[in-house]
């Protein structure tokens, strides 16, 4: 479905233009200015919610906000994250129709009247597409464009399939109708990996949307937030949403995450038997790497939204430790009593103890490492 340009929505209503940032002080005034000089028709309000940039980013948008009281700031101080300052700045809008757009200049403020348009009286949600005849890319590589493009095919066969007709589930732009979508943004995890991906997810077909063409700029400042992260965010998205949500993601990560340490486990077990030590002596020295492996691993991944660095990687590792230290214990001596007595095959004996300490090493860690419920 495309915009057409008989749909109109009602003039008078207001809108909020959601704009996140992270580190954007060499683009965000020019954006702000930008978006007043394109919406003077319109009752407006410009809420900047901004992840406790480094950059001086939020000082220059209180300037701002000091003159003109169209603009407004919430400074995040330890939450971050691109879909949950998106759903906090959804929440907090004043207007009834809400545009989400990215801070960095990619998209074009011109963009801004055309969705308001195309939010007619039977749609609920307009999303700006990359990829459809009219759009122009100038601001991604021929990599970056391939690989969104990968993206969005296995994005279309994992949603519901009222929303096959979009060609752009990763698009950063959209517009919304706010009463009518609040109680799926209510519901978006925010730890995924696309805002609109997880709203359509949550969604299940019972919004009705509409794509705008998007003439997507060349990025003048900073650099692209997309980094590995993103992309295993992507992967667990996938897999939250094939598996009908039943599991936490951060569940699903942690697993995935603890695959990779089974197989660390089990090759340095391999390493130190071969260079000549007992099953019992290599056992310890094998958990202990593998715990190490998985605790630097899923910061990164699993929890990179509070992601250590420096002496709270450290201390971050011997707290993993000291709350894996019971289970890996209970790992080596069911392993080890399994190797004894029951069958002495040292995949076998090592399986039946990680599986033993899957579900403490989640709860435990998730609460008094990385601190979340």
């Amino acid at each position: 479905m495309s915009y057409s340009a008989t749909d109109h929505a009602d003039k008078n209503q207001g809108l909020s233009i959601i704009l996140p940032t992270f580190n954007e002080s060499g683009s965000i005034k020019g954006v702000i200015t930008s978006l007043l000089n394109h919406t003077k028709s319109h009752a407006v309000e410009l809420l900047i919610v901004d992840d406790d940039s480094a950059d001086g980013t939020a000082d220059i948008v209180r300037t701002l906000a000091r003159q003109d009281s169209r603009i407004r700031i919430i400074q995040r101080v330890g939450r971050s994250g691109l879909a949950s300052a998106i759903k906090e700045g959804l929440i907090a809008a004043v207007h009834p129709i809400a545009i989400v757009m990215d801070s960095d200049g990619q998209h074009e403020p011109s963009s801004v009247q055309m969705a308001f348009e195309a939010l007619s009286a039977n749609n609920d949600l307009v999303v700006g597409s990359r990829f459809l005849d009219q759009s122009e890319i100038r601001g991604l590589s021929s990599r970056r464009t391939d690989g969104s493009t990968m993206a969005n095919r296995v994005a279309r066969w994992s949603l519901p399939k009222s929303y096959a007709h979009l060609t752009d589930y990763m698009s950063g732009f959209i517009a919304l109708k706010v009463e009518r979508c609040l109680p799926f943004i209510r519901k978006v995890d925010v730890n995924g990996f696309k805002f609109l991906y997880e709203l359509l997810a949550i969604s299940k077909g019972q919004l009705s949307i509409v794509e705008i063409p998007l003439h997507f700029q060349p990025r003048l400042y900073g650099s692209s937030k997309l980094d590995y992260a993103v992309l295993w965010d992507f992967v667990i998205s996938l897999i939250h949403t094939s598996t009908f949500r039943i599991l936490p993601r951060r569940a699903i990560s942690f697993g995935l995450v603890g695959a990779s340490g089974v197989v660390i486990q089990l090759l340095s077990t391999f390493i130190l038997m071969t260079i000549g030590l007992s099953f019992p002596q290599s056992l310890p020295l094998a958990v202990i790497t593998a715990a190490s492996s998985n605790y630097l691993i899923n910061n990164i991944l699993t929890f990179g939204d509070r992601r250590q660095k420096g002496r709270q990687l450290i201390k971050g590792l011997l707290k993993f430790l000291l709350v894996a230290s019971l289970p890996s214990l209970a790992n080596v001596g069911l392993a080890t009593g399994f190797y004894n007595m029951i069958q002495s095959h040292a995949v076998l004996a090592q399986l039946a103890g990680i599986i033993v300490v899957y579900i403490w090493n989640y709860a435990a860690s998730s609460r008094f490492v990385w601190n979340t419920p």
